[in-house]
């Protein structure tokens, strides 16, 4: 009998642990506390090193369907006037460099495609975790039930991916405490047939201006239009996805801007709120037979968007060092995954911190400067630390 791998939550890095590790021939079985598969957020980007994992798994025609691939993946503007700064071509360029295209999609669409390649009884929903007792050999994993009742299973591994606000976490490593940024990011989807033509394109565009940006771009085959601001505040503390933001907040935060950036606000029927906290990395990630994955290991800030490209590479990375795993070898294993891992998620969170001092610069000397910078600039030939990175070519530790 193979190995038995409990992931406990359902998301897009849950799910991508369950098909990459199906895929090395090991069994793997979600649970997910809700009671139905739903990702909150909205848009995500899906740069080549994740484009690369989501084909291996056989999904491309499936991220083909759902997704919009870019045009150009980075648009920078100035906040006044719309002047472009910086556009970067993507394309050929993109694929001869890294094997696959920037592409975007709905959160949603993403998870429904995950679900989707994996067998129904390889998801359990309306399972939140209450207790995880390790034993010599096995975890034991103790279920609640909204109905009442709960439900245990024994497993030879477990995979904490559920999240920022993670279960399994503080069950087996010490807490960090998040440090709240003073900024908070409104989110909204606008139709494709109410946003402006501008903001119809295949194209990321990222408005710099004093204290706050603001990014779209094209989801759900190009059927709407997802905005994410990021703005300073000293009083929206809520960590959730899921907050009701108000319009107005949202128009009044962009009063002065291109009438392009406000006329896509204005087409918005309703805004989501949330507040950013930075995560230092973690010093470990694993105790035993349990370790941690995608937000649960790394939450990071959103500015490199990199959160799920660092969710897929770890599930792709864990299941390359169960591959070949026994029982008993299933703790050195996991600590293999963590060596090869927590380096590179460590530094793309570290790199996120930095980037809303640079996107909110005032005008002035230093604007200036970085504009320059990005007229100067190859973003595709920059990121290549990011991009081109290889799960299978990097080696294991120990």
């Amino acid at each position: 009998m193979g190995l038995r791998v409990a992931v406990v939550g359902g998301g897009l890095g849950g799910l991508a642990a369950a098909l990459h590790l199906r895929r090395a021939g090991i069994e793997a079985v979600v649970y997910e506390q809700a009671s139905e598969l739903r990702e909150v957020g909205a848009g995500v980007m899906i740069a080549p090193n994740m484009v690369r994992l989501i084909r291996r798994l056989g999904l491309g025609d499936a991220l083909a369907r759902c997704a919009v691939w870019l045009e150009a993946a980075w648009e920078y503007r100035r906040w006044e006037d719309g002047e472009v700064l910086y556009s970067q071509p993507m394309g050929e360029a993109c694929e001869r460099l890294y094997g696959a295209n920037v592409h975007t999609a709905h959160r949603a669409d993403l998870l429904a495609m995950f679900h989707g390649a994996l067998p129904a009884w390889a998801v359990h929903l309306d399972h939140r975790l209450v207790a995880l007792e390790q034993g010599d050999t096995e975890v034991e994993l103790t279920f609640a039930h909204r109905a009442g009742g709960w439900t245990k299973v024994r497993a030879d591994a477990v995979v904490g991916a559920d999240g920022i606000h993670s279960t399994v976490r503080p069950l087996i490593v010490t807490e960090v405490e998040p440090h709240f940024c003073s900024l908070s990011a409104f989110r909204a989807l606008v139709p494709v047939e109410k946003a402006p033509e501008y903001a119809r394109r295949r194209v990321q565009s990222l408005w710099l201006g004093p204290g706050r940006h603001l990014v779209h771009y094209p989801v759900s085959g190009g059927r709407l239009v997802n905005v994410v601001a990021v703005v300073p505040t000293d009083e929206w503390l809520l960590e959730s996805w899921t907050a009701d933001g108000d319009l107005s907040d949202f128009a009044r935060e962009f009063e002065g801007w291109d009438d392009r950036v406000r006329r896509l606000i204005a087409a918005a029927a309703s805004t989501k709120r949330w507040a950013l906290y930075d995560r230092s990395p973690l010093e470990r990630w694993t105790s035993g037979r349990v370790t941690l994955l995608g937000d649960a290991a790394h939450a990071m800030l959103p500015f490199f968007a990199q959160g799920a490209g660092q969710a897929i590479e770890d599930a792709a990375v864990l299941a390359r060092c169960l591959r070949e795993a026994d029982r008993d070898s299933v703790p050195k294993a996991l600590l293999s995954y963590e060596a090869a891992r927590r380096p590179r998620a460590g530094r793309v969170q570290l790199m996120s911190r930095g980037r809303a001092e640079y996107n909110h610069l005032p005008d002035g000397p230093a604007q200036r400067e970085r504009d320059a910078g990005l007229r100067d600039g190859d973003l595709l030939r920059h990121n290549s630390w990011l991009y081109s990175y290889d799960v299978d070519a990097e080696p294991l530790p120990g």
